[in-house]
């Protein structure tokens, strides 16, 4: 009778469920205290079950000082009162805070890869990895497995790490600062979580760029803030349009803005931080794949022209090197760097100390650096292919933003709607393509459809023929409505 009102969930070994069914019983007063449980073997046979697994089942309950067991009269239900009006949580409540109740209405993210495999995935957020990084990487991991020691790590990061970030960073990024003021975080999501709990209250304003990043919005919007979205042209983001609003963070992406690919000028830059400062606003710069420059040497970050404090810099490994690394950092102002200090001593208590100590070796050693230069060499391979393998697709069709950086390239569709949009990613799809819209990633839609074609995961073989493919798309998608035309003629 117990098992029809509570049957076995699947969960673990049959003695734990049986387990977990027999204290739910008791606690629920279908066994009253001092009441004796059936025999091990009657229960046994009743259910079909070996005798070792109703005993260790029962070893649980005694453990739990759920029963007490005696040789003579058996296992009978503990003495101790059970509280009145127990009823069990419903499986769905209403918001428990205002934080639940914002994220509720976020939804889930339309954003990400595609559901299924697909032979020809041209999903943006990915890197290369080489073969030779993945044994590199897993000779220093062993090794500092070994050295890390077994005791809670530094909550802002390991000191050697964030001393060769530091050097790393005044080489590479033009950005001057000390171990001090670099906390180690766990990939761009949690540094901008920081950030929000630092410096925001619920109703402060936050600026993001038009197009933006979709998971930085919503780590803002679930915090309370009130969104404002600022557009972006082929200069970055209009800094006119930003003056009067006295907004209390200011997100961008200036050296490769994200998804248009655009970079944000100097003179624009220069005025960014001049808003900032007089308005005391805080400048969020996610500088997540500016190495990834191939003309000439890097752009050197918004950071290394903040002379008024007002910069939290954000840099990330998981396009240099590997997501699943899930290793960042935070350049912190100044005036808030004990803020985000005790944040993040409060969120948790330090980043894997092997991973840190094999990443400030792969600094410190150059090596980083060495593997980034072949991968350039190697992505630029990539991305010459789908240019030329885009071009071949005719420049009537196909409008490219080619801005010579990052891993990903932006295409407008020239003459085509959202509905013809959505029939060619389906075409697409019959081919083994995947294919991903811009348009999600902005507030305001712009007038015509775009693509965002990422190359880092395919090469360059592969990019050809996935081009030749998606070149066919187009041609059955023009070829569709004239079908449909002659169709309504000969009726």
């Amino acid at each position: 009778m117990l098992l029809s009102k509570f049957p076995f969930d699947g969960q673990g070994t049959r003695y734990e469920q049986l387990a977990r069914v027999l204290k739910r019983a008791i606690v629920e007063g279908h066994f009253a205290p001092g009441e004796r449980l059936p025999a091990s073997r009657a229960l046994a046979r009743m259910l079909g079950l070996s005798r070792n697994t109703v005993l260790t089942a029962y070893e649980i309950l005694r453990a739990e000082q759920l029963t007490i067991a005696n040789e003579r009269s058996g296992t009978k239900v503990a003495q101790f009162r059970l509280p009145e009006g127990l009823t069990a949580v419903p499986a769905f409540l209403p918001p428990q805070s205002r934080y639940t109740e914002r994220v509720r209405r976020l939804g889930a993210c339309p954003l990400g890869r595609q559901a299924g495999a697909r032979r020809y995935d041209f999903y943006y957020g990915g890197p290369w990895v080489g073969l030779d990084l993945m044994r590199a990487w897993t000779r220093k991991l062993a090794a500092a497995a070994r050295s890390a020691g077994p005791h809670y790590p530094d909550p802002m990061g390991l000191p050697a790490l964030r001393r060769a970030i530091a050097k790393y960073l005044a080489r590479r990024r033009g950005v001057v600062c000390t171990e001090e003021d670099i906390v180690i975080v766990g990939g761009t999501q949690q540094a901008v979580t920081l950030a929000a709990r630092a410096v925001l209250n619920e109703g402060d304003t936050v600026v993001l760029e038009d197009p933006h990043y979709h998971r930085l919005m919503e780590v803002v919007t679930a915090h309370g803030a009130r969104v404002v979205h600022v557009r972006t042209d082929a200069h970055g983001i209009v800094t006119d349009e930003l003056r009067p609003h006295r907004s209390r963070m200011i997100c961008v992406t200036p050296s490769h803005q994200f998804p248009s690919g655009v970079i944000l000028t100097l003179e624009r830059r220069l005025a960014l931080l001049d808003i900032a400062a007089k308005h005391e606003s805080w400048i969020l710069e996610d500088d997540y794949d500016s190495e990834f420059q191939y003309r000439g040497r890097p752009l050197t970050a918004l950071r290394s022209l903040d002379f008024s404090g007002r910069v939290i810099y954000v840099g990330t490994f998981s396009k240099t090197l590997f997501p699943s690394m899930r290793l960042g950092f935070m350049v912190c102002p100044a005036g808030i760097r004990e803020d985000l200090r005790r944040v993040k001593r409060l969120d948790d208590l330090g980043a894997p100390s092997a991973e840190q100590a094999a990443l400030a070796v792969l600094l410190d050693s150059r090596q980083f650096e060495r593997y980034l230069r072949k991968t350039l060499v190697e992505l630029d391979r990539r991305r010459h292919a789908l240019l030329e393998g885009l071009r071949r697709c005719g420049s009537e069709r196909l409008e490219i933003v080619d801005t010579q950086a990052g891993v990903h390239v932006a295409a407008w569709l020239n003459g085509m709607t959202y509905a013809e949009l959505e029939r060619l990613v389906e075409l697409a799809k019959r081919r083994s393509i995947a294919l991903y819209p811009i348009h999600p990633h902005y507030h305001t839609p712009p007038e015509r459809p775009g693509l965002l074609f990422g190359y880092a995961r395919l090469a360059p073989d592969a990019i050809e023929r996935a081009c030749a493919l998606f070149g066919e798309c187009l041609e059955e998608l023009e070829r569709r409505p004239a079908g449909r035309a002659a169709q309504v003629r000969r009726a």
